[in-house]
């Protein structure tokens, strides 16, 4: 999709942050997601001198869903105090939830229905929705109709034993049966990425998250997160592992294809909480508010492939497509954010897009797209190492790769990420003021 166009409004990035991610049933295992959806919208009216009714929108991402609060980002909203006047809705798209969040929030700037958009994401492991069997839960709704002791005892009539059991929510692919871990595993085997390959991947994630975590390069997009009822303050990251070394990360198991699969649990994201929020605007109301934006959102997509054989390989489709549309190259991106859900699955698209093989036969394309620089690419981490709520990890993205930009002094920002489905997204961020 073209969104560069002169006579629409300009998007921009003025602000973004989150609370510290944590490992799920850790510090926020007591907490539903709308309210850490809250905590993060707090903070981010916290550090912007912007009138909640002022508002147009807020919008949300989310995967998991509580049926309390369906429609999370209102719930949020409502929590954090902006007026019942703001309406809100809620997105949900795999891993790219909130990446689609801001997207409707860029897409309502630039058809001039918005000019001020809070756009985030939230997500809880911790407590996931479990129910019965839909033979238990047919027995229920029918009970409701019962009038009598004795048609009571036509409750259990036609159930076993297995009908009592509860019922997870499913991690694997709806249409193909497959778990994400073993698409991961398949795909690495594809590309000739081995277990060393992915191990080290891993390591780097790691050992990059600490020293941005040492240093406070994170600071600047944190929140600390305030935990009722005794308000113990959560200020960094928990999830990343400062100690992980190769030895340690060669001892892990497979956990998806045994015996011989490369994907084990250390070189895979892992089930993370956490909340993300920010602010999207017309770049002409950011200036009148007195707010200095941190870049412009440009150019971006979204794409779909085969989920049996392609499930995590958007990126290897969307970046191509979206730089196209810029009419840039990787060599003109100063700062890249890549997804991280598995190492496997970050090593391969690194390959494919440095594949004239995938160029020809997947893109169309006469030759590879190109080779994106490590010293680029997640130089403070990334989900591997701080974690993935499903919901919140795109504006999170975002948010990074802008204010790397800043500090870095550099120009344009490529963020991409895969999506379970076999869905995909690329946008390019330029530094605001360049």
């Amino acid at each position: 999709m073209s969104n560069n166009q002169n006579d629409s409004p300009a998007a921009v990035l003025v602000d973004g942050c989150r609370i510290p991610f944590q490992r799920s049933s850790t510090n926020y295992n007591d907490l539903m997601a709308y309210g850490l959806g809250r905590m993060a919208i707090e903070g981010l009216l916290a550090r912007n001198p912007v009138n909640p009714a002022d508002i147009d929108r807020v919008i949300m991402g989310t995967v998991i869903q509580e049926v309390k609060t369906s429609n999370v980002a209102r719930e949020s909203a409502l929590g954090a105090g902006i007026p019942n006047s703001v309406p809100a809705f809620t997105t949900t798209m795999a891993c790219i939830s909130s990446n689609q969040a801001i997207a409707s929030a860029v897409d309502m700037i630039r058809s001039g229905q918005a000019k001020i958009i809070l756009a985030g994401g939230t997500e809880t492991m911790s407590d996931i929705p479990v129910r019965f069997k839909k033979k238990f839960r047919q027995k229920i709704l029918e009970a409701r109709k019962y009038k009598s002791p004795l048609d009571f005892l036509k409750f259990f009539k036609g159930l076993g034993f297995k009908d009592f059991l509860p019922e997870l929510p499913a991690i694997a692919e709806f249409s193909t049966g497959e778990v994400m871990g073993q698409s991961a595993d398949r795909m690495a085997a594809r590309f000739g990425i081995s277990r060393e390959d992915q191990d080290e991947y891993a390591m780097r994630s790691h050992h990059l998250a600490a020293k941005a975590t040492n240093e406070g390069l994170l600071d600047e997009e944190l929140i600390p997160a305030k935990l009722p009822p005794k308000f113990d303050v959560v200020k960094h990251d928990n999830g990343f592992r400062e100690d992980t070394s190769m030895e340690k990360l060669s001892k892990l198991r497979p956990a998806f294809i045994k015996p011989h699969g490369t994907v084990t649990a250390g070189n895979s994201s892992f089930l993370t909480d956490g909340a993300s929020a920010s602010f999207i605007m017309e770049e002409q109301m950011a200036l009148k508010l007195g707010l200095k934006p941190k870049a412009y959102i440009r150019e971006y997509n979204f794409v779909s492939q085969d989920p049996g054989e392609e499930l995590l390989l958007g990126p290897a489709y969307a970046i191509p497509k979206v730089l196209d549309a810029m009419d840039l190259s990787l060599n003109d991106m100063d700062v890249i954010e890549l997804h991280e859900a598995f190492a496997g699955q970050v090593l391969s698209v690194l390959a494919a897009l440095d594949s004239d093989t995938f160029a020809r036969k997947s893109l169309g394309k006469d030759k590879k797209i190109g080779e994106i620089p490590m010293d680029k690419l997640n130089t403070l981490g990334g989900s591997l190492s701080l974690g993935h709520p499903f919901g919140a990890t795109g504006v999170r993205l975002v948010t990074t790769a802008a204010n790397r930009l800043i500090r870095e002094d550099g120009r344009y920002a490529l963020v991409s990420a895969c999506a379970a489905g076999g869905q995909g997204h690329a946008v390019v961020l330029e530094r605001y003021g360049n």
